[in-house]
């Protein structure tokens, strides 16, 4: 009858102590709330989630390719059904989520389920008001071969360098070419959108680091280090600031 059938939230008791879920039908693109029948092993079944600071140049996988890092490189003993959540290009830094959970995994994938991702960027030459305001308001770039308008973002000058990690290998300098760092919040994913998005307003990305996604950040981190995180970070994914 149906494409497909996700349950959104984990099993929860209703107001008539009924065991209920919230469901997604793909086919119509609705919701619905639904009893259904449930084990008590299954209602505690535990996931794992982590948050991995991808450090630059490690591949957003597992599977190794050729003597790139992949993320067995740092983790080789997580349960093997632990995965990354979406990837970080092999040249960008910055939060990486990890987890079983593949409700979760739905809604941080599905387009439906907005969220917001901040990144740190430094780009090549002196961002101006100008420039910012055209990546908040959104730009023309190219997605698979077709020219596609970005949503609308939060897009800001960083009046200082963010007190991030030195990059390994470090950025190239051009000499006498200033650079600038920017903080671009959006709200979708598409393929290299940030560095897409930049060069849109002739500001091409140096480095570009994803601090946070939701509520959940960096903040006490290095490349390289991984936290475990409990359930708690389901709803915290999905702030809005």
């Amino acid at each position: 009858m149906y494409n497909y059938l996700y349950l959104l939230t984990p099993p929860y008791k209703s107001p008539g102590n009924k065991i209920v879920g919230l469901f997604f039908l793909n086919k119509y693109e609705s919701l619905y709330e639904s009893d259904f029948k449930i084990d008590n092993e299954t209602m505690h079944s535990p996931f794992e989630y982590y948050i991995f600071y991808k450090p630059f140049q490690v591949l957003s996988r597992f599977s190794p390719e050729g003597d790139k890092k992949v993320l067995g490189s740092f983790f080789p003993h997580l349960k093997k059904d632990v995965y990354p959540v979406g990837r970080l290009d092999y040249d960008s830094e910055g939060l990486l989520l990890l987890t079983n959970d593949k409700q979760l995994t739905h809604r941080l994938l599905y387009p439906m389920f907005v969220h917001e991702r901040e990144y740190w960027v430094q780009v090549e030459g002196t961002a101006e008001p100008e420039a910012t305001r055209k990546l908040a308001d959104g730009v023309i770039i190219n997605i698979e071969g077709k020219p596609y308008r970005s949503r609308k973002a939060k897009a800001v000058i960083m009046t200082k360098e963010p007190d991030v990690p030195q990059r390994n290998p470090p950025i190239r300098f051009r000499k006498n070419i200033p650079t600038s760092w920017l903080s671009l919040c959006i709200t979708e994913g598409k393929n290299r959108q940030v560095r897409k998005m930049t060069a849109a307003v002739g500001l091409p990305t140096l480095r570009l680091i994803r601090h946070r996604i939701g509520n959940v950040s960096l903040e006490g981190m290095l490349p390289g280090d991984m936290r475990k995180a409990g359930p708690e970070i389901k709803e915290q994914l999905f702030v809005r600031r």
